[in-house]
């Protein structure tokens, strides 16, 4: 197997988001509800929408779900889901590990109804004086690099 970068995704949170904690014996998970836009360039280029409703751990892991659509600049709607995980390190810029699924009706970018893609980036806060870290606001960018998991004949 082989992977082939196929684009970048840059988004914020422009309208902040919402969320609860539940807490207990054991500690406390969050769940949380963002609307995010930014946009996709690369072998896919256009604009992002998507809706996020994650989960916070106790170890401080946050489990992005994210589904939303790519509008490309060459006039196709592509639809994705994403989920993995925003990992607490290192603190200045979280690692974000996700998988992805996509679908399109537009025969340019058929290829992406039968793949599995991954992405790799990071959580980077505009604010760098050591101020606040807040998603609420959009003070964060969300950078996520795609890549499509290619196929090849396993040798004997």
């Amino acid at each position: 197997m082989r992977l082939e970068p196929i684009y970048r995704a840059v988004f914020r949170y422009p309208d902040g988001g919402r969320g609860t904690v539940l807490e207990g014996e054991a500690g406390s998970e969050g769940h949380y509800f963002f609307v995010a836009e930014g946009t996709a360039e690369g072998r896919v280029t256009g604009k992002f929408q998507g809706a996020n409703h994650p989960r916070s751990r106790i170890d401080k892991n946050a489990l992005p779900n994210i589904q939303g659509a790519i509008e490309t600049d060459d006039g196709a709607t592509i639809i994705f889901d994403w989920q993995g995980f925003a990992r607490p390190y290192p603190p200045e810029r979280r690692q974000i590990v996700v998988s992805g699924r996509h679908v399109c009706g537009d025969e340019r970018y058929a290829w992406l109804n039968d793949a599995i893609c991954v992405g790799t980036g990071e959580i980077r806060p505009k604010d760098t004086s050591g101020g606040a870290r807040n998603v609420v606001g959009g003070q964060i960018d969300f950078v996520i690099d795609f890549a499509v998991l290619i196929w090849e004949e396993i040798p004997e």
